[in-house]
């Protein structure tokens, strides 16, 4: 899934070109090739499926050379995870009718590979011989709002585990809850199932949703077309909240993945590299004086930059924009997008 625009990066992520088609990190690698990456070493380069905005479908191609073009798919507008999810479900039965299925974000940061790797072909053993939705579950270090949660049913010896509530991202006194009871997970947003089993579910939990699907003839020239006619009407809902907060078969793998969803500018400062104070800096031309806990990042690193007195603060220099604010008002990065959107001509630096 690479469709997102990640607002909360701006200015670097841009409507443009989003935090999925940037090296984010500092690897040689964006992030949804990092993901391409990762996958294929255990699902073959034909079966590789992306679903992004139609209007990435380009960049798509230009960063995964390798994966046929026809596997690149473009949504006409968001609607949200459970669409996407049901149309690539649905082109994927059309060619295997058994077909199990791993959905994957495209910007998330993975660092324990193996242990993906092991988790990923043990879920899908799970789902090829069960009607299982199986969700990674990371435990949680803090009360984050931004995550789903999951409580799962505790059994003694065993690598996966019911799922008995289901909860998509509570507010902070709930979440707190959640954290000091001790039997939650975060949900990582990645899912196997069978394509028969995840169909079911829509199905029974998102019924005119389903019905709507039903209609057009996937893998031929008609499709597009279909697809357009169909997204306008269909209901924008995340996979989590129309599907796995109310289905019974719902079943997590405790995974510890060295994950993050890089979310926010927070989380990339909580995985980058840090020098003296605690500074994370991309750059060899900065100068900083009593200042502690920052988050430095410029697109032009021959800029010259001198910081003085910053505590906690994200620093983001690009070609047409300047952000500074503080690290703790990273979730306002979106108001501050929006308020851009709202000045004349303000949608040019977006």
């Amino acid at each position: 899934m690479a469709g997102g625009v990640g607002s909360r990066f701006w200015p670097l992520s841009t409507q443009k070109y989003p935090k999925q088609f940037q090296d984010i990190l500092g690897t040689g690698r964006t992030m949804i090739q990092q993901t391409y990456d990762r996958i294929r070493k255990i699902v073959p380069i034909e079966n590789i499926f992306v679903i992004t905005n139609k209007e990435y479908i380009s960049l798509t191609v230009e960063q995964l050379p390798e994966i046929n073009a026809k596997n690149i798919v473009g949504e006409p507008m968001m609607k949200n995870t459970a669409a996407c999810n049901i149309y690539m479900a649905k082109k994927i039965a059309a060619k295997n009718a058994n077909a199990n299925i791993i959905v994957l974000p495209a910007d998330h940061l993975i660092l324990k590979e193996n242990i993906f790797l092991k988790k990923a072909e043990l879920a899908f053993n799970l789902v090829e011989k069960n009607d299982y939705l199986i969700t990674l579950g990371i435990k949680p270090t803090r009360p984050d709002t931004g995550y789903g949660y999951i409580q799962f049913v505790e059994e003694k010896n065993s690598q996966y585990y019911k799922v008995k509530t289901f909860t998509e991202k509570p507010d902070l006194e709930i979440a707190k809850t959640f954290i000091e009871s001790g039997d939650f997970l975060w949900n990582a947003g990645i899912f196997v199932w069978n394509v028969k089993s995840i169909l079911s579910a829509f199905n029974n939990y998102l019924p005119e949703m389903s019905e709507s699907f039903e209609s057009c003839e996937y893998n031929s020239k008609e499709e597009e077309s279909c697809i357009d006619i169909i997204y306008p009407k269909v209901n924008k809902i995340s996979i989590d909240n129309g599907i796995l907060e109310k289905a019974e078969n719902v079943y997590v793998i405790p995974s510890d993945l060295g994950w993050s969803d890089l979310g926010t500018w927070t989380s990339i400062y909580e995985n980058a590299d840090k020098g003296e104070n605690g500074n994370a800096v991309n750059t060899k031309h900065v100068v900083i004086y009593n200042s502690k806990g920052n988050l430095v990042k410029l697109q032009n690193e021959h800029k010259a930059v001198v910081i003085d007195g910053l505590e906690n603060y994200i620093v983001v220099d690009t070609e047409k924009a300047l952000l500074i604010c503080p690290r703790d008002n990273d979730q306002l990065i979106k108001d501050y997008v929006q308020d851009l959107k709202n000045l004349k001509r303000g949608e040019k630096f977006l």
